[in-house]
């Protein structure tokens, strides 16, 4: 089985090789689902790392529907990807109603990624009806689905897994993700499962107190609200500053 680690630093990155792992797949921020890692940090993680790196092209936390100028953002990212010799993309898009494959612009994706492999990343889960988007991603040529088989717990899910692979055969991996820890993970082995993504982590106190401020913002992590500076409430501001 091939065990990719969800790597969302450099000290991640250096542990998931050191420990044994196949591939991994940087990211940053995985407490918002992970958003593309920094030039600096992946810059990095090409010099010192010698396992195939996946890469993450996420422009932002939230949805997976893009306008056009994220849109450009992700495709200059994907060249970077390859200009750094990185081993494939993790990425893919939904269009307006959220559930459904936004097949023309994904498909792009793919033919620029090329020759670098593609995975459709979790947007997967939110998708309407996987099985035929399975065969919609077949067609576009992406090589991989990274999906937790729509459950908080992809082990939840390992039913609708094999059915999936079943039904992408050996067109497409199935890549469960999600959920995985060491209490489930062998059981998606034993049904056949051909690779498997999981973050592996454990946490450890870097202060010894809270800090005097956070600057963590809880309303960042609803799914359903896109946060960016307001063209009207700037004005309003420059204006009370008399600027």
């Amino acid at each position: 089985m091939i065990v990719e680690i969800c790597a969302n630093s450099y000290e991640s990155a250096i542990n998931a090789q050191q420990a044994g792992a196949h591939r991994i797949e940087l990211c940053s921020e995985l407490a918002l689902g992970g958003v593309t890692p920094s030039y600096g940090l992946l810059k990095k993680v090409m010099e010192d790392i010698s396992i195939p790196v996946n890469v993450l092209i996420r422009p932002r936390s939230g949805d997976f529907t893009y306008s056009e100028e994220e849109f450009e953002i992700m495709k200059q990212d994907i060249e970077l990807c390859k200009e750094l010799g990185c081993n494939g993309i993790v990425s893919g898009l939904l269009l307006d109603d959220h559930q459904t494959i936004d097949l023309d612009r994904t498909a792009e994706l793919v033919a620029l990624a090329r020759p670098l492999a593609f995975t459709f990343h979790r947007a997967f889960d939110w998708v309407k009806d996987p099985m035929d988007s399975i065969d919609q991603l077949i067609k576009i040529g992406v090589d991989r689905v990274l999906t937790s088989g729509q459950k908080d717990s992809a082990f939840d899910a390992i039913e609708l897994l094999k059915d999936l692979q079943r039904r992408a055969g050996e067109k497409l991996i199935v890549m469960p993700g999600g959920g995985v820890n060491v209490h489930n993970v062998a059981g998606f082995k034993d049904v056949g499962i051909r690779e498997i993504h999981f973050t592996g982590s454990s946490s450890r106190n870097s202060m010894s107190k809270p800090p005097k401020v956070s600057m963590n913002s809880t309303k960042l992590f609803d799914e359903t609200l896109l946060s960016a500076s307001d063209k009207t409430v700037i004005e309003q501001m420059l204006r009370l500053l008399d600027c």
